[in-house]
């Protein structure tokens, strides 16, 4: 989610890769947030975490959530770690009706925290310029 969000927003500043604790498909609730929002997620898979070890550098790392946060290894490379704590809609339980309402709150709320920050640090940086964000 978050992934995609940065990208809609910022990816003239950012190369933006995003891995999570698990590979897999994205989660279906995901998708119709950030669909409804205008934001396509075609081509887009959940990746495992451990695969990016190693790989690259990151300027900007930044976990979404306490579980990703506390499970997240160290990453050699890294400039800055961010923690934005925000709940996991994954772990929210109801009717799907419920649960979508969830996914898109804490995607709202994603959205909010990037559209506060991103102007902050793409300021500092020329545009088109690679400065790899994980989020």
């Amino acid at each position: 989610m978050a992934d995609a969000l940065l990208r809609h927003h910022f990816a003239q500043y950012f190369e933006v890769t995003s891995a999570g604790l698990e590979p897999g498909i994205l989660n279906p609730f995901t998708v119709r947030a950030l669909e409804e929002r205008g934001i396509s997620t075609a081509g887009m898979h959940a990746k495992g975490l451990i695969s990016m070890l190693g790989i690259r550098t990151f300027h900007y790392l930044i976990t979404v959530c306490d579980r990703a946060e506390a499970n997240c290894p160290i990453f050699p490379g890294v400039s800055y770690r961010l923690s934005w704590p925000f709940e996991d809609p994954a772990a929210f339980q109801g009717s799907d009706e419920d649960v979508l309402a969830y996914f898109r709150k804490i995607c709202g709320q994603i959205e909010a925290k990037i559209l506060e920050w991103g102007p902050t640090v793409a300021n500092l940086i020329p545009p088109k310029s690679p400065n790899p964000a994980v989020a």
